[in-house]
Order: C-alpha cells, then sequence, then structure tokens
C-alpha cells in the first residue's frame, strides 16, 4: 500500500514543482522591481539547475515506488517513460546549454535571440499534463472508496 500511495504522491508533488516554478517563478521574477536581465538569469540557473536536481530524485523514487507496485495497464509505462526522456534531455543537452547562454547574456557576450528556452518550455508543458494524467489514472487504480 505505501508504494501504490507513494506513486500518486510523488506524481502530484512533481506536477506541482513544475506548475509553481516553470509557470509561475520564472515568468513572475522579471516583473519584481529591480530586477535586471542578467539578475533575473542568475537567479533562473540557481532555481531551475534546483529543480532539475529534485526532478531526478523523485524520477529515482518513482521508478521504485512503480517497480516494486506495478499498476494495471500501459499508460503509466509510456507516460513515465516519456517524462523520463524529457527529463534525461533537459539533464544532459538543454539545461547545460540554456546556462551556458544564460552567463553568456549576463557577460553581455550572447549571441542574438535564442529560442532554445522554448524547448524548455515545452518539455515542461508535457511533463506537466503527463504527470497530472498519470497521477489521476493512478489515483483511479490504486485508491478504491467503496460506499
Amino acid at each position: 500500500m505505501f508504494f501504490r500511495i507513494s506513486q500518486i504522491a510523488i506524481a502530484f508533488i512533481w506536477f506541482g514543482m513544475i506548475a509553481a516554478i516553470s509557470f509561475m517563478e520564472a515568468p513572475l521574477k522579471f516583473q519584481a522591481p529591480g530586477i535586471t536581465l542578467g539578475l533575473g538569469l542568475g537567479i533562473g540557473r540557481l532555481i531551475f539547475g534546483t529543480l532539475n536536481k529534485i526532478e531526478i530524485v523523485l524520477a529515482v523514487l518513482m521508478l521504485i515506488s512503480l517497480l516494486r507496485s506495478r499498476p494495471k495497464g500501459r499508460f503509466y509505462v509510456i507516460a513515465f517513460s516519456v517524462i523520463i526522456g524529457l527529463l534525461f534531455l533537459e539533464t544532459v543537452w538543454l539545461l547545460p546549454v540554456l546556462d551556458e547562454r544564460a552567463t553568456a547574456v549576463i557577460n553581455g557576450t550572447a549571441a542574438p535571440y535564442s529560442n532554445l528556452h522554448l524547448f524548455y518550455i515545452a518539455f515542461d508543458a508535457i511533463k506537466f499534463l503527463l504527470l497530472f494524467a498519470l497521477g489521476v489514472n493512478l489515483t483511479k487504480q490504486n485508491l478504491r472508496f467503496d460506499q
């Protein structure tokens, strides 16, 4: 029972973290008085680097939970695989490239506009939707309320 409940909790905690950080904190920080582009990028590098590490921990915990208490069907396998694939791409490719670009912008040596951050937004949007769907699916499977 512990692993089934932890699957649900992890999915919704992860979902909430992406909602709060990627879709709320990131755009709002640039609207705060006194926040320059360089300062906002520095804060973003710190926050998104930390979020990435937390997401890796949540992914490992979710994997352990799913392996210990295998839900029925294939949806959870497909959804979790896509989430892991996107997290992997963010970790090994996208975040390092965005970090390098942010450093260049802060130092005033950046090339003209880059749309790489749109990949990050798209990846997080897909993870966000899949984590919600996964959480709902796992809730339906694992919590039965008999009346």
